[in-house]
């Protein structure tokens, strides 16, 4: 069960008031998805207006991945500790404020702080909301219906955020497409208060609590990308990024160390013994480290390069939206007639396919219209590669562990995604070291990050695609 999960107790709730209740969850998930995609469009517009480069934008895409990839493991544990409601109500009621806060932002600073404790909100009300849900829907065909919901609304939200962060931007101007949400997190709110009841706690939930763990995992990639983006700003000492990646260093060997010894761990040791898990996860942080990539390269190129406004940018980005719903409709089949690790393989070369393709027409100054292979090889990648390494991360794992080998899969996509764009946005694009073209820097670490991943991936022994086929029926 993932962290905050706890057996249901006490009669079921009404039908009624339980679909009312995933509806106020289900819009909380759509508007937390829709702010990882929302913001990419409005970069240059946020830019523009602060008075940032690209190299400096990037802050505002990985620091809330990184807060939320990283405290995803405590926010679980606060259900316990505070209870499901009271979790949900404060993970929620941040996660509003911090988005009042990055619309009304005075300063860069203050907007890259707001992004961190939106990440923060995140990662405290998604456990505490996903509980809720299982909880309420016995298992079965109810619960079954109530998760297919659930996770459907999370890609809608994904997709949908290119083309609303178009419209806002172009119509109301950036700042809108973080206040547009405050009065839907205001309803979500009231919906919690009335319709959702009161729990208790787990009995000695503040002895599983590991704050030292949490900090550490997420002042690491903190400290990386900001080493990394600090390193090509001119005029920057080196001592700053020597000493960031150093603090990186540091916190990642901290956070192994205080795992070792805590009695209650985030993540128990013994979880890493499965080498095909590690390889798994390993792999998911390069392949969306890439993915990531992409979407801001896309953005960057058609506004920064081709002069196209923030609704065009929106429409033009329309087919990789509907390139992933379709990737979600056959990845299922093709996971059953080709086998995993192929299926996997498979994206990480259609990412690095798309990857290539953004090179060539940035080096040859295509159109958009030289884009859309790009969007949709991207589509593939997602589709294919992720769904792929979910599986293999959490095949063979025991009720014990399911839930926390999720909930890692899920850290290492937040937080390679944001590293990914640390390292390949943020050299890429630093005016400091590039001399090339800076996409064609940022795609070519991207096909060598992609490179690793497949190398570490092919190695993995996976079920065959008639054991995949088995599974399913």
């Amino acid at each position: 069960m993932l962290p905050g999960i706890l057996p249901s107790r006490g009669p079921s709730p009404s039908p009624a008031r339980a679909w009312l209740v995933l509806c106020a969850m289900s819009m909380l998930q759509f508007l937390i998805a829709v702010d990882v995609t929302v913001v990419n469009i409005a970069l240059p517009s946020i830019g523009a207006g602060l008075g940032v480069g690209g190299h400096s934008l990037t802050w505002v895409v990985v620091g809330y991945t990184i807060t939320g990839g990283g405290l995803l493991m405590l926010g679980g544990r606060l259900g316990d500790l505070l209870g499901r409601r009271r979790t949900l109500l404060a993970g929620t009621a941040l996660f509003g404020a911090a988005s009042l806060l990055a619309g009304l932002a005075p300063s860069f600073a203050v907007l890259v702080a707001a992004r961190l404790l939106q990440g923060a909100g995140e990662a405290v009300a998604l456990p505490a909301a996903m509980s809720t849900i299982v909880l309420l829907f016995p298992e079965g065909p109810r619960r079954s219906r109530a998760l297919s919901v659930w996770a459907a609304v999370a890609s809608c939200g994904l997709v949908l955020g290119f083309a609303l962060s178009g419209v806002i931007t172009a119509s109301l101007g950036w700042r809108w497409i973080f206040l547009v949400a405050v009065p839907f997190i205001l309803a979500v709110i009231v919906a919690v208060l009335l319709l959702v009841e009161d729990d208790r706690p787990a009995p000695h939930g503040r002895s599983r609590l590991d704050l030292p763990g949490s900090f550490l995992l997420t002042a690491c990639p903190l400290l990386f990308a900001y080493g990394v983006v600090e390193a090509g700003e001119p005029g920057t000492s080196a001592w700053v990024s020597v000493s960031a990646l150093a603090g990186a260093a540091l916190a990642g060997a901290g956070f192994v160390r205080v795992e070792a010894r805590s009695a209650h761990p985030l993540v128990p040791p013994g979880f890493f013994a499965d080498r095909a898990r590690v390889r798994a996860n390993l792999t998911t942080a390069l392949l969306s480290g890439a993915l990531s990539t992409s979407f801001l390269l896309f953005t960057f190129y058609l506004q920064d390069r081709l002069g196209v406004g923030p609704l065009g940018a929106g429409l033009t980005l329309l087919p990789l939206a509907v390139g992933l719903i379709g990737a979600s409709v056959l990845v299922p089949r093709l996971l059953g007639r080709w086998g995993v690790r192929a299926c996997v393989l498979a994206g990480l070369g259609s990412a690095a396919g798309a990857m290539a393709v953004i090179a060539l027409v940035a080096v040859l100054g295509g159109g958009a219209a030289w884009l859309l292979p790009a969007m949709l090889l991207i589509a593939a990648g997602m589709g294919l590669g992720i769904v792929g390494l979910q599986y293999i991360a959490v095949s063979g794992t025991t009720d014990e562990d399911t839930g926390i080998a999720s909930g890692v899969q899920r850290a290492a996509d937040q937080l390679g995604g944001a590293s990914g764009v640390a390292v390949y946005v943020g050299l890429g694009f630093a005016p400091a070291l590039h001399s090339a073209d800076p996409f064609l820097v940022a795609a070519v670490l991207a096909v060598v990050g992609l490179a690793v991943g497949a190398l570490v991936i092919r190695r993995v022994p996976t079920p065959t695609a008639e054991g995949v086929r088995a599974e399913a029926e």
